[in-house]
């Protein structure tokens, strides 16, 4: 089964006040009052005027996004950490080979990566979507790392995301499904 993740996390209340004003802008529900905003190419027009460029190399340490982050989408994540840290999560697998990236703006700065990793052979406390997501504030709790504590895992790609935020779900949605289901059982 594939993944694939290109998406802004924040604060809820931040992307709330932050996006209200923008058409594109589709907002999923995470647990932690944390919310994930999916990149588009319609987004990124609507945000930056341009249309998105995307990297043909590899994916490397010096080249750790597909989404090729404009000095102007830069900018507008900077603005935004004004008001709360915002990650930006990129992830891609299939069949078991992959990677995942991530970037941290805070106070109107990169304060962290970007990192790259797709080896993921480190403690996954350290893989870089979970490093992020630390740095945003994601407590611990009862799921295996901060990436499936938020429920980052319950949609396998930009659409699924996209579904989730206009059917106004939440992470904890799943959830109550998966107990409902068990108690039918």
């Amino acid at each position: 089964m594939s993944y694939q993740l290109s998406a802004v996390v924040a604060d809820a209340e931040l992307f709330r006040e932050q996006t209200a004003e923008l058409d594109h802008a589709i907002l999923g529900e995470l647990r932690q009052d944390f919310a994930l905003l999916p990149i588009t190419p319609q987004l990124v027009l609507e945000l930056t005027g341009s249309l998105p460029d995307f990297a043909t190399d590899e994916r490397s340490a010096e080249h750790p996004f597909g989404l090729v982050l404009s000095p102007t989408l830069i900018e507008l994540l900077a603005r935004w950490s004004q008001s709360g840290p915002v990650a930006y999560l990129e992830a891609e697998f299939g069949g078991g080979v992959g990677y995942q990236s991530a970037a941290v703006w805070l106070g109107g700065a990169l304060s962290w990566g970007p990192r790259f990793d797709d080896e993921l052979d480190t403690p996954r406390e350290q893989w870089p979507i979970n490093s992020a997501l630390t740095r945003l504030g994601v407590e611990p709790g009862t799921w295996i790392d901060p990436f499936a504590e938020l429920g980052l895992h319950l949609e396998r790609n930009t659409d699924g995301w996209l579904a989730h935020g206009r059917r106004r779900l939440s992470a904890d949605y799943w959830d109550e499904l998966v107990e409902q289901w068990e108690q039918d059982r």
